[in-house]
C-alpha cells in the first residue's frame, strides 16, 4: 500500500474511533477514540507503522496548543491567583510520584530506567512522546501513556460520578 493510502487508512480508523467515542459520553471521547481506533489498525500488523510527513505532528501539536492556549482567559488567570497553592502542591506531588513508581518500576520489574520515568511522568502522551523520542524510546513511553490516559479517561469520570452521588461536595466558596 503506498504510503498516502496508508496514512488515510490510519485517519480512517483514527475518525471512526473517535466518532464512536463521542456517543459514550467520556471527557475527551474523540481523542481516547481515536487514539484506540489507529492503535488497533497499527497493532493489527497489516499496515506498515505510520510514516507521517516531516513537520505534521509539529503542526498537530501546534494546533493543540492553539486549543489549549485560547482557554487562558482572563478568568482563568483570575482563578489561578485562587488556585496556585493547589497548583504547585498538585505538580510537585505528582512529578514525585512518577519519579518514585519509575525508579521502582525500574528495579522491580527490570524496566529500561529512562522508559519507566518518563512512562511515569505527569505529563501528556504527545509531549513526553516527544521527549522519549529524544532518548530512543518514544514508541514504549507513548504506550505507557496511551494506557494511562485510556484508563483516566474511562475511570476517573465514572469515580467522580460516584463520590457525587455519596455526597461529596466541594468546600464553600470564599
Amino acid at each position: 500500500m503506498s504510503m498516502p493510502l496508508q496514512l488515510l487508512a490510519y485517519l480512517l480508523a483514527g475518525t471512526v474511533g473517535g466518532l464512536l467515542a463521542l456517543r459514550t459520553g467520556i471527557p475527551a471521547a474523540p481523542l481516547a477514540g481515536a487514539l484506540i481506533g489507529a492503535g488497533l489498525v497499527s497493532l493489527s500488523g497489516r499496515l506498515e507503522l505510520a510514516q507521517w510527513p516531516a513537520g505534521s505532528r509539529t503542526a498537530l501539536e501546534i494546533a493543540i496548543g492553539t486549543v489549549i492556549g485560547t482557554s487562558l482567559t482572563p478568568t482563568a488567570l483570575t482563578e489561578l491567583r485562587q488556585l496556585w497553592k493547589p497548583a504547585l502542591l498538585i505538580t510537585l506531588t505528582l512529578v514525585m510520584t512518577g519519579l518514585v513508581v519509575g525508579l521502582w518500576c525500574s528495579r522491580l520489574l527490570g524496566m529500561d530506567p529512562v522508559v519507566a520515568l518518563l512512562g511515569a511522568a505527569p505529563g501528556g502522551i504527545s509531549g513526553m512522546s516527544l521527549v522519549g523520542a529524544e532518548f530512543g524510546v518514544g514508541a514504549a513511553v507513548a504506550a505507557l501513556h496511551a494506557v494511562r490516559l485510556i484508563t483516566v479517561l474511562l475511570v476517573l469520570p465514572l469515580a467522580v460520578r460516584v463520590l457525587l452521588a455519596r455526597g461529596l461536595t466541594p468546600p464553600p466558596a470564599g
